[in-house]
């Protein structure tokens, strides 16, 4: 062989994979199957090592299964719809469509060069035609399915760039694209029934045993089941129709607590009262913030008395004053609730800013007497602490919280003024946005007939081509010719719906489309049923909630409709979050002092630290998440084009746990192709060996073989790879020591590349054929240890002397105790501890350990 070359090496057997379509997802009933998925990627213009990480993670279990005789489907597509591709347009002129192509182009061209077993046939965009349309089609069955609806929302509202945003596109109050202070407005929205599914979504979690504990936990709190009481004040001095205010609440044991009632700004009574300008200017300063929980919690607390007041259910003389509140959001509860200031924080800061009144209806167990003692702030106890409540249903009692809840709700059952609740904080699924790029809502507005879906043999409805950006808004909105149509139902003019749908409906089915990509249909029945479901998923945390929520809640409403089977409802069996790829940031800074960041390879090192290429000093700030606006990406074209695809694939999985961050560094780098050389010129030298070689130590060789297969084995089963790599370090350095015979040692240099192979395909395929292997060691069967070589003839036994460990010796499994008190009491550590003192006591536990008594 010459010397080691992966610019030669791996497009070369890239194409022989491409020749023996040796990724090709074939459904065989005669196999089991497997299907790995890595979550697909946004096409934003250029991949970094982050993207390798992840990809490799998946390749390897691929690869992997594949040698273990499974049918595997490993598939990759584009998450190509979103606001970045209209953004772009805007700031750079031509039309997202072209801009988001573009990028799928460079990042596909990027990827293959990293030996990745996917297969490219089922590649999809979910910008493309067909698959919209059959989102589309979906969608209308679900309007059938009673999955779907309409309703007036209120939403955050981005005056400068006229659209709706989702709550993460908000930050600290503003859009996160035109910096505008974000509006909450009221306007009519499409609807996934999401909620319908809490409990099942909920109690389902338990069963996904092999999904991290943390994102179930973060699912769990996201649903958030709550046990409460829902009751009704009677209203004093209210308009007509309002003779009750309900309320909702999880900790009733708090109600002879309360101090005040308060409705949200969007409560049908609050609106009632609007006619009042001071109501109107109040209403207006609340519609400025935002609407999610986590914005009204920071959010400055603002109220305005109406002046209604309503009676207290177990004191009718008891009257608490209503006020309009920030702070509430009206899609959780009913939109109203009692304050009770002592023991939450939000109604403490209200009550104190407003001055109400403060009572305490629990103290700390070890408190006795009630009191009513000036608080600093609110006692919130933890869930499980006991408290000793000093007001309420439980009387001088200790309990906790859930004892005293439920105690406060038999109570108004019984004296039939409320009832027992259970709610969740999950709320349906709003999937309107007023943008261009993105799944048009196939519905049509008819004067007739009303909102019409789309007859199917018109779909896909499909985007318009000649649109501009010149003007804010969804330009959807100013295309007469797309927008105004005929009525799918009776033929008469009608208008489009201009709204399309939030990009995380494209995601939550795409793994299910994969299974048959260029069907006519959503799904076909034969292929969903073979390889749904997903048995490893792969991605980072922050998908741990919306996505994995959404798509779990998307496989149900597929199984409802006809499009999985039941068995899918649950899609993912298996998920692995991966840690990221982190590097040194490099900055500079203007004449502003604004911090100007550059590309790694611009920098250059020497002993007096980085400067640019003409000198100028640069700051190095530790490593954080490889990141686009601080320029500290490594693009993997650069680092093939140095060491090759299988040292970076090498790198990403053997520097650290794949759950944790790994940094990349030059040097890390460089190290790995230095190995990796090694092992090719190891493959030379064994290559050379004369056949009729002798050697010694074959059996040495054999079982370092059959442990070095089991132990990489059980590595890449448990998602250890770094392990299994490090196991492959040492099997390395065992087999450059050995002097076994030629056919032992070219056995073991086989094994070596199958071993390899998921990690570094092609530097494996090298050794593979040169050693002899018969086909393309990607589809060589796994190798198997032969059990009885995995037994250890020796046993290492512990020393310890006067209780303390002070040594080990390596002596066969069958030797005699009297003999292993000789070779114990001779070592040459044994020796130095004992210092000549006497042994009193010496016991050998075979197999186990020996003690010294001196």
């Amino acid at each position: 062989m010459s010397r080691y070359e992966p610019a030669q090496i791996e497009p070369k057997w890239q194409s022989a994979w491409d020749q023996a379509q040796a990724f090709l997802a074939r459904r065989d009933p005669a196999k089991p199957k497997y299907y790995v998925l890595e979550m697909f990627p946004y096409p934003s213009g250029r991949i970094h090592m982050g993207h390798v990480r992840n990809y490799t993670m998946g390749d390897v279990v691929a690869r992997y299964k594949s040698a273990q005789g499974f049918s595997v489907l490993h598939p990759m597509g584009w998450d190509a719809f979103g606001m970045p591709a209209e953004n772009a347009a805007m700031e750079r002129g031509g039309h997202p469509k072209d801009w988001t192509y573009g990028n799928i182009a460079d990042m596909r061209a990027q990827m293959k060069p990293l030996g990745l077993s996917i297969d490219w046939t089922r590649e999809f965009a979910t910008c493309d035609p067909e698959y919209y349309g059959q989102q589309q089609a979906m969608f209308i069955d679900m309007m059938e399915a009673g999955l779907v609806y309409r309703k007036n929302a209120v939403v955050n509202w981005d005056p400068v760039d006229m659209t709706v945003l989702a709550n993460e596109q908000v930050i600290d109050g503003k859009g996160w694209r035109s910096g505008a202070a974000v509006e909450r407005r009221e306007l009519t929205q499409w609807f996934f029934k999401i909620s319908d599914y809490s409990e099942e979504l909920l109690s389902a979690l338990d069963g996904l045993t092999n999904w991290p504990e943390k994102v179930r936990l973060m699912q769990a709190n996201w649903i958030g089941r709550s046990r409460g009481l829902q009751f009704a004040f009677e209203t004093v001095g209210a308009p007509e129709g309002f003779e009750k205010l309900e309320v909702y609440t999880t900790r009733p044991d708090t109600l002879l607590g309360a101090s005040f009632a308060a409705i949200s700004a969007d409560h049908p009574l609050a609106k009632t009262l609007e006619s009042d300008p001071k109501v109107a200017a109040f209403l207006a300063r609340c519609r400025l913030g935002g609407t999610t929980a986590e914005a009204l919690e920071t959010a400055e607390k603002i109220g305005f008395d109406t002046g209604i007041r309503v009676k207290h259910p177990l004191d009718p003389n008891w009257e608490l004053p209503v006020w309009i509140a920030n702070f509430i959001l009206m899609d959780y509860g009913t939109g109203a609730i009692f304050g009770c200031p002592a023991h939450d924080q939000r109604d403490f800061d209200f009550a104190t800013k407003y001055g109400l009144p403060i009572k305490a209806v629990f103290a700390p167990e070890e408190r006795g007497a009630a009191s009513d003692e000036a608080l600093a702030e609110a006692y919130v106890p933890m869930k499980s602490e006991r408290v000793r409540y000093l007001r309420g249903f439980a009387g001088a009692e200790v309990q906790t919280g859930d004892e005293a809840v439920a105690a406060a709700i038999a109570h108004a059952e019984s004296t039939g003024y409320g009832t027992g609740v259970t709610k969740f904080r999950l709320r349906d699924w709003g999937v309107s946005r007023q943008r261009y790029w993105g799944c048009p809502i196939p519905v049509v507005h008819c004067p007739a007939c009303g909102v019409v879906p789309e007859a199917k043999e018109n779909l896909p409805v499909r985007l318009p081509d000649d649109v501009s950006f010149d003007v804010p808004g969804n330009p959807l909105d100013r295309h007469p010719t797309w927008r105004d149509c005929t009525c799918p139902r009776c033929g008469a003019a009608a208008r489009r719906e201009t709204d399309t749908m939030d990009t995380f409906v494209d995601s939550s089915w795409y793994y299910a489309r994969f299974t048959a990509p260029r069907a006519q249909t959503p799904t076909v029945a034969e292929d969903a049923a073979y390889w749904m479901n997903v048995d490893q998923y792969i991605g980072g945390i922050e998908h741990a909630i919306l996505h994995l929520l959404y798509s779990r809640f998307f496989a149900r409403a597929m199984a409802k409709t006809g499009h999985l089977p039941h068995s899918a409802i649950e899609p993912f069996n298996a998920l692995f979050t991966q840690g990221m790829v982190t590097h040194e940031i490099y900055m500079t800074r203007d004449a502003n002092g604004r911090p100007v960041y550059h590309l790694p390879e611009d920098i250059v090192r020497s002993d007096s630290g980085a400067t640019l290429a003409d000198g100028t000093a640069v700051e190095v700030i530790p490593s954080a998440k490889m990141s686009k606006s601080k320029k500290n990406v490594v693009d993997p074209m650069n680092i093939i084009a140095s060491f090759g695809a299988d040292t970076a694939r090498w790198f990403v999985m053997s520097d650290s746990p794949p759950e944790r961050d790994v940094e990349w560094t030059s040097s890390g780098a460089e190290a790995a192709f230095k190995h990796l050389s090694r092992v090719w010129t190891l493959c030379s030298r064994i290559g050379e060996m004369p056949e009729g070689h002798k050697g010694e130590g074959d059996d040495d060789l054999r079982r370092a073989t059959a442990k070095a297969i089991d132990e990489v084995t059980r590595g890449i089963e448990s998602f250890a790879f770094n392990k299994a790599i490090a196991v492959l370090y040492g099997f390395t350095n065992t087999l450059a020591k050995a002097n076994a015979s030629t056919p032992v040692m070219k056995e073991a240099i086989r094994t070596l590349a199958q071993l390899m192979q998921p990690m570094v395909p092609h530097i494996a395929e090298s050794i593979w054929t040169y050693q002899g292997g018969q086909g393309l060691c990607c589809q060589a069967p796994w190798p198997k240890a032969d059990p009885a070589l995995l037994v250890d003839d020796t046993v290492i036994l512990p020393i310890q002397i006067n209780g303390k460990r002070r040594a080990e010796i390596s002596v066969p499994k069958d030797m005699p105790a009297s003999e292993v008190e000789k070779i114990a009491l001779a070592n040459e550590d044994v020796v130095r501890f004992l210092a000549g003192q006497p042994v009193k006591k010496i016991i050998v536990v075979p197999g186990r350990i020996i003690n010294v008594v001196a």
